[in-house]
């Protein structure tokens, strides 16, 4: 049996995370809801008149897809294979996304992610340039995979 390759992993959760954060803005222009709107109303202003917070999931949402998944412009990238980027950037799309009331299982799904690409991080895995590959062994860039 092979090792659990922990990046894989949390970029299949993150594409979850993503695909379920899209959806709930979607949802949010339809049914605007704070979630935490059961303690202060002050927040309403973020979802209506103006969906200001759900226009900002909408883009987090496919924005992270796109360098998830990853598109062809972003593919190889140094962002594309920089870890320190998506765990600096996940805890932002998990704040927008906890605030709407649809998008709480996104949020918890980008903290998953988080701790696993955390995991990943601290043992040393690197993402590949390539797409869904494994690192090369021996030579320059060899990673404990």
């Amino acid at each position: 049996m092979g090792k659990l390759i922990k990046n894989h992993w949390a970029r299949l959760i993150t594409l979850t995370a993503a695909t379920y954060q899209f959806a709930a803005a979607l949802e949010g222009f339809f049914w605007p809801k704070i979630f935490w709107d059961f303690l202060t109303k002050t927040l309403d202003p973020a979802v209506k008149p103006v969906p200001a917070l759900q226009i900002i999931n909408l883009i987090l949402g496919l924005a992270i897809f796109a360098w998830e998944w990853p598109l062809g412009l972003i593919a190889g990238s140094s962002i594309h294979r920089n870890l320190e980027a998506r765990l600096a950037t996940f805890p932002l799309a998990a704040l927008a996304a906890v605030l709407i009331y649809q998008g709480t299982n996104a949020a918890i799904y980008y903290l998953v992610a988080m701790v696993v690409y955390f995991w990943a991080y601290s043992e040393g895995e690197v993402v590949c340039a390539e797409p869904w590959t494994l690192p090369k062994r021996g030579g320059r860039g060899a990673s404990k995979v």
